[in-house]
């Protein structure tokens, strides 16, 4: 059951059942050479618990700020850099260089707004753009997902996309091999 008054929550049990679904499943992970999560700690653990064996052969998880939760519930509000920092300190794999303080602020770049959100994605789709890297993941939220890839087939308030739909979008508007995944609960 969602409590969307929480703050920056973790994974709830169910949620990390999902990722051990998620890590069976994938058919790729020898094949990922990055991957790209949004700094909500639901999204840093599903990059963590759902890509295992990726990151066994030294996949990096880069936190990106702009493709962060779409409002400003407290659910959907990141927790500051210093708390990030020490709660994924032991992680190697996790890179939070990108994070910086504010980035949790819902203010100025970060707003809740349909203007602020699709600048937010357009430098999203540009930093993926010039990555090296052949094939990245992305965990991200099924709302930001219509900005991310223009896409809003099945869209309204809260909502999330078509997994199938958003890779097939990801790998036209990025040009690459990209699987786009929203957080396990």
């Amino acid at each position: 059951m969602a409590n969307e008054s929480l703050h920056d929550p973790s994974l709830t049990p169910y949620g990390e059942e999902q990722c051990r679904t998620l890590s069976d499943r994938f058919p790729s992970h020898d094949k990922i050479d990055l991957i790209v999560t949004s700094p909500i700690r639901r999204c840093i653990y599903t990059s963590l618990l759902g890509f295992k064996p990726a990151l066994k052969r030294g996949v990096r998880v880069v936190a990106l700020p702009e493709i962060q939760e779409t409002s400003d519930l407290p659910c959907d509000t990141g927790s500051n850099l210093e708390t990030l920092s020490q709660e994924f300190k032991d992680q190697e794999a996790v890179d939070l260089a990108l994070v910086h303080e504010g980035w949790n602020s819902k203010k100025g770049k970060w707003l809740p707004t349909s203007d602020a959100i699709e600048a937010r994605c357009r430098e999203a789709r540009r930093w993926l753009k010039a990555r090296p890297e052949k094939e990245i993941v992305v965990v991200t939220h099924g709302g930001l997902l219509h900005y991310l890839t223009e896409d809003w087939t099945e869209s309204g308030k809260f909502s999330g996309i078509n997994h199938h739909a958003c890779t097939n979008m990801a790998r036209f508007f990025l040009k690459r091999p990209t699987q786009l995944i929203t957080p396990c609960f």
